[in-house]
C-alpha cells in the first residue's frame, strides 16, 4: 500500500559527487516528500512486513497453474529458484532506491532522476498500466474460488455480473480510505495462512514423497509456468513509496524486505509441498481456485469454506492494496507536473478520486480476459518498467557513487551491474515465451505512453489544463537538478 511519504526537510552537508564544490546539495535520504503525513503514525517492523506480502503475493492463490504447466517437481523448485533469480535482485534494489527517494511517486522518480521526465513518464505510464492488469485479476481469483460451491459463477453473465459487483464494491472501500495498513495487514496474512497450515497437519498421514518428483520436460507449457512464477514473485518494488513513512527506514526497510521474502516463499513452497503430496496428480485439476477442491479432500466441507474465505479476505486485501498503489502513483505524478493537476485533488476521505476511478475503470474494461491472458499482459509491460529501474539503479551508481544511500547494495557499480542480470535474462526469457497476441497488445500500450506524455507536454503548454509541482519536491525538469538532485 502506497502512503504519503513524511516531510523532511533538512540541510545535508554530505554532497553527491564532485560537480561543484562551491554548491550546496541534499543528500538523497533527504530530499523532502509530500505534505500531510507530518502527523501520520510510523509503520513499525511487523505491520511493513506483512505490507510487502500483500503488494507481493497475499498467499499461494494463484500458483495452482505451476503445476498445471509444469508437474509437481518444476512447480516447487521454481518456487525456490526463482527468488535468486528475481525476487531478492528487486527486494535489493528496492531496499537502496526506496530509502534514498523516499516520496508518493516512487520508482518515477528513480527513472527522472537517472534518464529524465520523459522516461520518468513512461515508467509510471507502464507501472500503472500493468498496476491496473494485475488489480484485474483479484476478482477473478475471488471467482474462481467461489465457482466450486456456487457453479453458476464459473461463466455467463452471473460471472460478468459477479466481476463488476466486487469491482465497484472494492472500489467503494478504497475511495472511504480503506487500505491495508498496520496490523490490519497482520491480521489479514495471518486469516490468509492459518487454513494452510491446518490443511498441513491434517494432511500428513496422505503425504506421499514420490509425487513431488514426478516431471516430464517433453510436456511443459513454458509460458504459463514462467509467467505464473513471475507474477507470483514480483512487485517488491511497490513498496518504494513507503519508505518515508517507516520508522527507522534505513534499518526498518531492508529487513522488513528480508522477513518478507521468506514469508513469500514459504507461503508459496509449503501449500504446493501440500497439495501435490496429498493428492493423486491430475494436472489438468490444477487451476486458479484448486486448492479449494484440495481442502474438500483433506478436510471437508468446513476446511473448503474456511479456505475460501481466506481466497477473500486475500484478495480483497491485495486489490485495495494495489489500488490504492496505483492511484497513489497518479497522485504522485501529478505532484511532479507529469500529469494534470486535477489527478491530485482528494476525496473528503483523503484519497485520489480520480486516480481511483481511472484505475478502477481499467479493471472492469479488463475483466473479459482470462486468468492466464491477464498475466501474461501485465508481466510483459512489468518487464519494460523493470529494465528502466535497473538502467536507473545502474546509472546513480555510476554518477553518484558517493551519494548518501541509508541502505546500499554492496559491491558498487560492478555488484550493481552483477545484480541486474539475472533478472534481466529471466526478462528476456519470458519476453520470448510471449504470445503474439499479448506481445501486441503490450507494445500498442507501449508506443501509446510514448505518444502521451508530448501530447500531456503540448496540452500543458497551451494551458488547456492546470499543471504544478509540489514546492516540496525537487525539481528533476532541468539536467543539472535531474543528476545531481541540488536545491
Amino acid at each position: 500500500m502506497k502512503l504519503r511519504a513524511a516531510a523532511t526537510t533538512r540541510q545535508a552537508s554530505s554532497t553527491m559527487g564532485d560537480f561543484n564544490n562551491n554548491v550546496d546539495y541534499v543528500t538523497v535520504v533527504d530530499v523532502p516528500s509530500p505534505r500531510r503525513t507530518q502527523t501520520m503514525k510510523k509503520v513499525s517492523m511487523l505491520p511493513l512486513i506483512f505490507l510487502i506480502f500483500y503488494e507481493v503475493s497475499g498467499g499461494p492463490f494463484g500458483v495452482e497453474d505451476t503445476v498445471n504447466a509444469a508437474g509437481p517437481l518444476l512447480a516447487l523448485l521454481g518456487f525456490l529458484v526463482f527468488p535468486f533469480i528475481w525476487s531478492i535482485p528487486e527486494a535489493l534494489i528496492t531496499a537502496e532506491m526506496g530509502t534514498m527517494f523516499p516520496e508518493n511517486s516512487g520508482y518515477v522518480v528513480w527513472v527522472s532522476a537517472a534518464l529524465g521526465p520523459f522516461w520518468g513518464f513512461q515508467q509510471g505510464w507502464m507501472k500503472w498500466l500493468s498496476g491496473v492488469i494485475d488489480n484485474a485479476l483479484y476478482p477473478v481469483l475471488f471467482l474462481d474460488y467461489l465457482k466450486s460451491g456456487v457453479p453458476a459463477l464459473g461463466g455467463g453473465l452471473p460471472r460478468v455480473l459477479a466481476t463488476w459487483g466486487l469491482t465497484i464494491v472494492l472500489t467503494f472501500l478504497n475511495y472511504r480510505g480503506l487500505t491495508i495498513v498496520g496490523y490490519v495487514a497482520v491480521f489479514l496474512g495471518i486469516f490468509s495462512l492459518l487454513p494452510f497450515v491446518v490443511m498441513g497437519f491434517l494432511a500428513i498421514p496422505d503425504l506421499k514423497p514420490s509425487r513431488w518428483t514426478v516431471v516430464n520436460t517433453k510436456d511443459v507449457d513454458w509460458n504459463l509456468y514462467l509467467n505464473t512464477l513471475f507474477w507470483n514473485l514480483n512487485y517488491w518494488d511497490s513498496i518504494s513509496t513507503l519508505s518515508g513513512e517507516v520508522e527507522n527506514p534505513k534499518k526498518t526497510l531492508p529487513k522488513a524486505l528480508f522477513f518478507a521474502l521468506i514469508l513469500v516463499v514459504l507461503g508459496y513452497f509449503f501449500p504446493l509441498l501440500i497439495g501435490t503430496g496429498a493428492v493423486p496428480l491430475n494436472r489438468e485439476l490444477w487451476t486458479d481456485g484448486y486448492f479449494s477442491d484440495i481442502a474438500m479432500i483433506i478436510g471437508g466441507a468446513w476446511l473448503r469454506w474456511w479456505l475460501q474465505a481466506a481466497a477473500a479476505m486475500s484478495n480483497m486485501g491485495m486489490f485495495v492494496a494495489e489500488m490504492s498503489s496505483d492511484s497513489f502513483q497518479l497522485l504522485g505524478m501529478a505532484e511532479r507536473g507529469m500529469l494534470p493537476e486535477f489527478f491530485s485533488k482528494r476525496s473528503r476521505h483523503g484519497t485520489p478520486l480520480v486516480g481511483i476511478l481511472f484505475s478502477a475503470s481499467g479493471v472492469i474494461l479488463l475483466s473479459w480476459m482470462s486468468f492466464q491472458e491477464i498475466i501474461a499482459a501485465e508481466n510483459f509491460l512489468y518487464c519494460f518498467g523493470m529494465i528502466l529501474e535497473f538502467i536507473a539503479f545502474i546509472l546513480l551508481k555510476i554518477r553518484h557513487p558517493n551519494a548518501s544511500r541509508p541502505y546500499k547494495v554492496p559491491g558498487g557499480t560492478a555488484g550493481a551491474i552483477l545484480l541486474c542480470i539475472p533478472p534481466t535474462a529471466l526478462i528476456c526469457v519470458v519476453l520470448y515465451f510471449s504470445t503474439l497476441k499479448v506481445m501486441i497488445v503490450s507494445l500498442i500500450a507501449v508506443a501509446i505512453g510514448l505518444m502521451l506524455q508530448p501530447c500531456i507536454k503540448y496540452v500543458e503548454k497551451k494551458r488547456w489544463l492546470k499543471f504544478s509541482h509540489s514546492a516540496d519536491l525537487p525539481d528533476f525538469e532541468h539536467e543539472e537538478s535531474t543528476h545531481s538532485l541540488v536545491t
